[in-house]
């Protein structure tokens, strides 16, 4: 087998090794078919139990109640920006609300912004993103269209525990980096909604739990690409969708559930993951710098800077020489960012904790 590195890419990220197996395996015809996932028709028998499989296990992963939906969009996070606020702002003669806690957050905002009336509630730029509100912070209205949050930032690396009380208004997250990472109360929102390329696939596709009545508010007459109802009607085949994306992502859900053993035991794994990478930073003596605060550290995104820029090049130029590749921090923010997704080994956290370790003493 070719070598293969330890990829901390924050997505496309790392995928399980037995997942890549599998398709490979398959690539050429899938069992029983006699074609490969890559040219079978979306509405054949062979892919009808795939789109189903794929459902059935987010569903049972998750807890989805019978009263959501499960659909599968193209397009990532970013069209989703736009699709909720076309499907549930416009038009509507309300206000969406929107908590900022990092790049992602304003990125949905803008797109928001284009649709119809917003209200930011909270934004955590004063903090420069390290931070997230208490719940109790939040001063939500009751008529809002909607209210968003996004739970894991990405390039800042803070993560939300739970979701606020919006009462009778509709909570829309985006979860794209956190999604099947650890167990969610799906009842609390009326829609989740997850780019599958970080844990939980590869790009191509996005998944969107949605509750029932929030479907019964989508206007006549949108675009039929976008129409979250149509894409409903016809089970996430309006047009010939992601295939071989769906494919992988019930790769990945088995994987979860038979492999690891339900979300439960995956949300237990990422924090013993991220305690080793928070515990190399809180013992560093300074050499560290964390850029999220401790009550709001992400176990997806464990971001840092060191006491230079040049540190953090001959650091990452240093951990790709013991096969710790895609270290560096976003554009926007610089410094250090180790993505430890579902499928990043354990192993692979533990060399990278050793790494850090062994830097900071060579350097001080």
């Amino acid at each position: 087998m070719t070598k293969r590195v330890y990829n901390f890419s924050p997505g496309p990220a790392v995928l399980p090794l037995s997942v890549l197996e599998q398709i490979q395996s398959e690539m050429i015809s899938l069992p029983g078919v006699g074609a490969s996932i890559l040219e079978i028709s979306h509405r054949s028998p062979a892919f009808d139990a795939i789109l189903a499989e794929s459902q059935a296990l987010i569903r049972q992963l998750l807890g989805v109640p019978e009263n959501y939906r499960i659909l599968f969009m193209q397009g990532g996070a970013h069209l989703q920006f736009t699709a909720l606020a076309l499907n549930f702002l416009r038009g509507a003669g309300k206000t969406a609300e929107y908590i900022i806690t990092g790049t992602w957050g304003n990125a949905a905002l803008k797109e928001a912004q284009k649709e119809g009336p917003t209200r930011v509630v909270w934004d955590g730029k004063q903090h420069n993103y390290s931070r997230l509100p208490a719940f109790s912070e939040l001063k939500l209205s009751a008529d809002a269209a909607y209210i968003h949050m996004t739970s894991n930032e990405t390039i800042q690396g803070v993560q939300f525990v739970g979701q606020p009380d919006t009462g009778t208004a509709p909570l829309i997250c985006d979860s794209a980096s956190d999604f099947l990472s650890r167990p969610v109360d799906v009842a609390r929102y009326s829609m989740i909604y997850a780019c599958a390329q970080k844990n939980a696939g590869i790009s191509g596709v996005t998944a969107i739990v949605i509750r029932d009545d929030l479907l019964e508010r989508v206007p006549k007459n949108l675009s039929a690409s976008l129409d979250y109802a149509n894409f409903a009607k016809n089970d996430s085949r309006p047009n010939t969708p992601p295939t071989f994306a769906i494919y992988v992502l019930m790769l990945v859900g088995r994987w979860l559930r038979d492999t690891i053993g339900g979300l439960d035991k995956m949300a237990a794994l990422n924090s013993s993951k991220a305690k080793l990478l928070y515990d190399a930073i809180d013992t560093s003596g300074g050499f560290y710098r964390p850029h999220a605060r401790p009550d709001s550290r992400s176990k997806m995104n464990v971001t840092f800077r060191l006491p230079s820029e040049d540190l953090e090049k001959a650091f990452v130029k240093e951990a790709v020489k013991q096969d710790l590749t895609e270290l560096k921090g976003h554009r926007s923010v610089g410094g250090i960012r180790a993505s430890i997704y579902n499928a990043m080994p354990l192993v692979a956290v533990e060399m990278l904790a050793k790494f850090m370790a062994d830097f900071a003493k060579k350097i001080t």
